[in-house]
C-alpha cells in the first residue's frame, strides 16, 4: 500500500518539469507559427497563386473549422492516453503538413498549400487543450497558473514568428523572387518542425513519479476507483452555468482576436499602402505584448487566487483597448504600434486566465476537456467574427467593423460579471485530508 501525502506541503515536484514545459512550448510554437503564415502576406499570396483575399483568409480560418469537430475526440484521447502520446501525434502531424507545403510553391498549386495547411490545422487539436492539463500534472498548486501561462506563451510565440518572418522572407517583388521566398519560408518551417518532433519523441514524458498536489492526487485516486466516461464529463460541463458563461465570454474575446489577426494585413494596408512589413511587425508587437500580459496575469493569479476578478478586469481593459485601437488607426503608424500593443496585452492576456478560471470552476472534471471546450468556443466565434469582420470591412470600413466588435465585447463583459466564484479546485487544495490509501 502506498500512502498518499496528507497536504500540498508533502507533495513533490521534479526539475524535469521545466524541460517538459519547455518542449511543449516550442512544439506549440512550431504549430501556431503556421496559422497566420499566409494572411500576414495576403497581398503577395493573392498575386502569386491568383486567388481571392477570401481564399487567403481561409488559410487562417481552416484552423478554426477543423478544431470544432475534432476537439472532442482529441480531449478524450488526452484523458485516455495521456500527455506524451497526444503531443507526439500533434508534432508528427505538424511536421507532415509543413513538408507538404514545401511541394506547393507553384502558381497553380494553391490546393496543395491549402492541404498542407489543413494537416497542420488538424494537428492543432493536439496543442490547445494541453497547457492546463500539463500544468496540473507536473506543477504544484502555487505554480499551476504560471506554468499554464508559459504553455500558452509557446503558442503566442509561434504566432509572433508567423507574423514576423513571412514579410521579411517573402518579398513583394517579381514572381521569381516570391517563389524563392516561399521556398525558403516553407523549408525552414519544415526543418524546424522536424527537429522539434525528434526532441519530443526522445525527451517528452507523460507524468512525474508522484503527483505534485493534493488536488491532482485526489483526482488520480478518483480516476482509478470511479472512472467517469468522457460523455458524463461533457454533460457535467454543459450543466455548469458558470462554465457556460465563461465559454461564451472567452469565445467572444478570442474570436475577435482571431478576426483582427487574420485581417491585420488588409487593415494596415488600407491606411498605409506601402507598409506591408509594418503589418507583420505590428502583429509581432500584439503577440509579444500578449505574452507579457499572459505571464503577468498568471503571476497575479498565483499570488491572489482572484480568478473571476482578474478575468473581469482583463476583459474590461480589452474592451477599452479595442475602442482606443479603433479610433487611432489613421493618426500615424507609430500610434498604431502603441495601441496595438495595448490591445494585445489585454486581449491575449486573457487566454491563460480563461484556462485557469475554467479549471477552478469545473474541478474535478479533466482540464483537457474544459480547455478543449473553451478552444472550441473560440474557434466557433472566430469563424463567425472573422467572416463578419471581413464582410463589414469591405462593405463599410474598419471603423464600423471595430465598433461592432467593441459592442460584442461589452456582451462578453456582462457574461463574466454574472459568473459566481465557485472555486472547486481551490477548495480541494485547501481541504484537510489524511492518509488516503491508493490500491497497489
Amino acid at each position: 500500500m502506498v500512502t498518499k501525502p496528507s497536504s500540498d506541503d508533502d507533495c513533490k515536484t521534479y526539475k524535469i518539469r521545466w524541460l517538459i514545459l519547455g518542449l511543449f512550448a516550442i512544439y506549440s510554437a512550431s504549430n501556431s507559427l503556421q496559422w497566420i503564415q499566409y494572411s500576414i502576406i495576403a497581398n503577395i499570396i493573392v498575386e502569386f497563386y491568383g486567388v481571392s483575399s477570401a481564399a487567403v483568409d481561409w488559410t487562417s480560418m481552416i484552423f478554426m473549422i477543423l478544431y470544432i469537430p475534432f476537439v472532442f475526440p482529441a480531449s478524450m484521447m488526452l484523458d485516455k492516453f495521456g500527455l506524451r502520446k497526444i503531443v507526439i501525434i500533434g508534432t508528427i502531424g505538424t511536421t507532415i503538413g509543413a513538408w507538404v507545403k514545401v511541394g506547393s510553391v507553384r502558381e497553380d498549386l494553391f490546393w496543395v498549400t491549402f492541404l498542407g495547411q489543413s494537416i497542420v490545422a488538424l494537428s492543432q487539436v493536439c496543442v490547445l487543450s494541453v497547457p492546463a492539463r500539463l500544468a496540473a500534472v507536473w506543477f504544484g498548486p502555487t505554480q499551476v497558473s504560471s506554468a499554464c501561462s508559459i504553455g500558452v506563451f509557446g503558442n503566442q510565440l509561434g504566432v509572433a514568428i508567423g507574423f514576423l518572418i513571412p514579410p521579411w522572407v517573402v518579398p513583394d517583388e517579381s514572381i521569381d523572387e516570391i517563389t524563392t521566398g516561399l521556398y525558403t519560408l516553407f523549408i525552414g518551417t519544415a526543418i524546424f518542425s522536424s527537429l522539434i518532433t525528434i526532441c519530443v519523441i526522445f525527451f517528452f514524458k507523460d507524468t512525474p513519479p508522484t503527483p505534485p498536489s493534493m488536488a491532482e492526487a485526489l483526482k488520480e485516486t478518483e480516476s482509478k476507483t470511479n472512472f467517469k466516461e468522457f460523455k458524463t464529463s461533457l454533460i457535467a460541463l454543459a450543466l455548469n452555468r458558470n462554465f457556460v458563461l465563461l465559454l461564451l465570454s472567452y469565445g467572444i474575446n478570442v474570436g475577435i482576436f482571431y478576426a483582427i489577426s487574420t485581417l491585420l494585413n488588409q487593415i494596415i494596408l488600407r491606411y498605409y499602402p506601402d507598409n506591408g512589413t509594418d503589418a507583420g511587425q505590428i502583429g509581432v508587437l500584439i503577440v509579444f505584448a500578449g505574452m507579457l500580459g499572459s505571464v503577468l496575469c498568471g503571476v497575479v493569479l498565483d499570488k491572489t487566487r482572484k480568478y473571476k476578478e482578474t478575468t473581469l478586469a482583463v476583459y474590461i481593459l480589452s474592451l477599452i483597448a479595442m475602442i482606443i485601437f479603433t479610433f487611432t488607426l489613421e493618426i500615424g503608424i507609430i500610434i498604431v504600434y502603441i495601441t496595438s500593443a495595448l490591445l494585445g496585452f489585454f486581449m491575449t492576456g486573457l487566454l491563460p486566465v480563461g484556462f485557469e478560471l475554467a479549471s477552478e470552476l469545473t474541478y474535478p472534471e479533466p482540464e483537457g476537456t474544459s480547455a478543449g471546450l473553451l478552444n472550441a468556443a473560440a474557434q466557433v466565434f472566430g469563424i463567425i467574427l472573422t467572416s463578419s469582420y471581413s464582410e463589414i470591412f469591405y462593405s463599410l470600413d474598419d471603423v464600423w467593423a471595430n465598433g461592432i466588435m467593441s459592442m460584442i465585447l461589452v456582451i462578453g463583459c456582462v457574461f463574466v460579471a454574472f459568473i459566481s466564484s465557485d472555486l472547486r479546485r481551490q477548495a480541494a487544495h485547501n481541504k484537510q485530508t489524511t492518509d488516503v490509501q491508493i490500491p497497489p
